[in-house]
């Protein structure tokens, strides 16, 4: 099953959704950042997120970042999505030793925490971002974005997301969806899809049960006729380059880089995405002054 965003609308106008399947992106967050299986299932939820709120925009240029802060033994969650859903992230400590519910069911409410807040960050191109924050729900994620929109942008929505990690601390499902009602929905809207949600269960085990992203929201949504928009692919991608890293040591100012030359004589950066290093020699950097 490859990584993709799906959209849909109910023939009534009512109710709109979206649903990603993710396995593949996640577990290439899990290799970059050798995660342990509660930072796996935390940090590929917020990725699946950002992915699906980022693909919404549909602003060539813009991105979206989603920046959970919840006090809890993972430290900060960070992801940013481009405006077609691909998405790249982090996690603060990403080897958390295993936190469980119960036996085989991860507990990333707690190693989350729920005591922060998380905040969305929309960059449109224009002068200034929007950022919204809330305190957190439940640091569950799906519940604190749920949250989001009925706190930030009143829109009501149903969101679930999972991650399933195999014995040998793999992925082998992962995906999600959101479900939010538009202008004129009644409380027999809400109704339906609350019984869908119910009914579906967890997303992660109806993707290991054979579902797909289309088959997802259909399967929530089997009290309205749905009409599929559209499903392209998603992937864990990172932007970054020499060039960038460049452009970040000119940022410094002269008068900071002189003295990482001096006190250090060579540089090292790496990126917080995916790992990359970047190597610059004393003359390198005294190339970069010089141009300056």
């Amino acid at each position: 099953m490859r990584d993709e965003i799906v959209r849909a609308i109910t023939a009534d106008g009512l109710v709109k959704a979206a649903a990603i399947t993710g396995r593949d992106l996640v577990e290439r967050a899990r290799n970059i950042h050798t995660l342990l299986p509660v930072a796996t299932a935390a940090l590929g939820r917020t990725l699946m997120a950002a992915s699906l709120m980022g693909d919404a925009m549909k602003i060539d240029g813009s991105s979206l970042t989603l920046q959970i802060k919840g006090g809890g033994p993972l430290g900060t969650i960070l992801a940013v999505s481009d405006e077609a859903g691909n998405v790249r992230g982090y996690v603060q400590n990403p080897h958390v030793e295993l936190m469980e519910k119960a036996p085989g069911k991860l507990d990333v409410g707690r190693a989350v925490g729920e005591t922060g807040s998380l905040t969305v960050i929309k960059d449109l191109g224009m002068k200034e971002p929007y950022v919204g924050t809330i305190d957190l729900l439940s640091g569950e994620i799906a519940d604190d974005i749920a949250a989001y929109f009925v706190e930030s942008e009143q829109i009501p929505t149903a969101c679930a997301l999972g991650v399933l990690v195999g014995t040998d601390q793999s992925v082998t499902s992962a995906g999600g969806y959101l479900i939010q009602l538009l202008p004129g929905a009644g409380e027999d809207i809400i109704t339906k899809i609350e019984a869908g949600v119910q009914r579906v269960g967890s997303v992660s085990h109806a993707l290991e049960g054979g579902l797909d992203g289309a088959g997802l929201l259909r399967a929530v949504l089997s009290d309205f006729d749905l009409e599929i928009l559209e499903t392209h692919p998603v992937e864990y991608r990172c932007y970054c380059s020499r060039d960038r890293v460049t452009r970040a040591l000119i940022s410094m100012g002269r008068e900071e880089l002189s003295s990482l030359i001096q006190e250090q004589g060579q540089a090292e950066l790496t990126c917080q995405f995916c790992d990359q290093i970047y190597r610059y020699s004393k003359e390198e950097l005294e190339e970069i002054l010089a141009n300056m």
